[in-house]
């Protein structure tokens, strides 16, 4: 059993230590390292316009990389736009990478998210997406909300056409619950669900579930911990202490062993918060460790 994990890895260049997270058939063909990183805080405030430090930005993704991630996930609204400009800025052509994007939700300022899954309007976004990328195919093209103004099996049955066209390789859904994941597999093939979940946040415990026995991947947004449960003087960091690891890193270790399916993509716009994040790939938890946070968890 390994119980330490350094809280950075300052100075290492090419050891891939996203590795240690274990691999993930994505889609049943694209083996990714089950630690990925999400790009939306390469944005500015409120995901909206581009980052304070665009260098550091750049950085982050290449450092990433050499750490051994091999999963990055994104999206058209991020920026808009500018997040996937900023990938192909720093990962271009993405030699042994497999990005991931996403549409359906417009942008009209900071913070505000507004679902549009208009067929049109998704077809659209994949040009413009492939464009940016600067890629023919996108590995993994997710629906990021489904419209209820529109008929699923139309926001499916478009991403379904730009497949056969080879524009995306497999179909991803965002926020989403068990039905509506059963519903899209009865018109596509589903590769991934992207809903929010974390150690303190476990209202999507029923799709993960589903996704787990279908062998769908569940790639959890809002990853870390958040609030009481990670204050100075929280459970999680005492528990945390005692492994000479930080909160943030012990619970993505939870979330690594909660399911083979899991995709945890911690975001970050600093190379150091970065480094800390994908440490937390050596760090095992014992099945007792790994119920007793859950206990902590959700008992506060």
């Amino acid at each position: 059993m390994r119980t330490r994990a350094p809280r950075t890895v300052v100075g290492v260049s090419t050891q891939a230590l996203a590795s240690a997270s274990g691999t993930f058939a994505l889609g049943g063909d694209l083996i990714v390292n089950r630690l990925g990183f999400g790009a939306m805080r390469l944005t500015g405030k409120g995901v909206w316009g581009p980052p304070a430090d665009r260098d550091e930005a750049v950085k982050v993704l290449r450092r990433a990389v050499e750490l051994g991630v091999n999963f990055i996930d994104t999206a058209d609204s991020y920026g808009p736009y500018i997040s996937e400009e900023i990938i192909r800025e720093a990962l271009h052509p993405y030699t042994g990478l497999v990005i991931a994007t996403k549409a359906g939700l417009l942008r009209t300022g900071p913070d505000v998210w507004i679902p549009l899954g208009n067929p049109s309007y998704l077809r659209q976004e994949c040009e413009m997406s492939l464009r940016r990328l600067g890629v023919e195919t996108i590995d993994l093209f997710q629906l990021h909300r489904v419209d209820r103004n529109f008929p699923l099996a139309d926001q499916i049955g478009e991403l379904v056409a730009l497949r056969n066209e080879g524009k995306i390789r497999h179909i991803g859904l965002s926020e989403v619950d068990v039905d509506q994941l059963n519903a899209a597999r009865q018109i596509a093939p589903i590769a991934s669900v992207q809903n929010m979940y974390n150690l303190s946040a476990r209202a999507a415990e029923p799709l993960l579930d589903a996704a787990t026995s279908q062998g769908v991947g569940f790639i959890p947004w809002f990853p870390l911990a958040a609030g009481p449960l990670a204050a100075p003087d929280g459970p999680l960091q005492k528990i945390a202490a005692a492994h000479h690891a930080t909160p943030a890193q012990l619970a993505l270790a939870w979330l690594l062993k909660r399911s083979p399916v899991m995709l945890p993509i911690p975001g970050t716009s600093r190379v150091a918060h970065l480094e800390e994040n994908v440490a937390a790939a050596e760090i095992t938890l014992s099945d007792e460790e790994f119920e007793t946070l859950a206990a902590v968890a959700g008992a506060t």
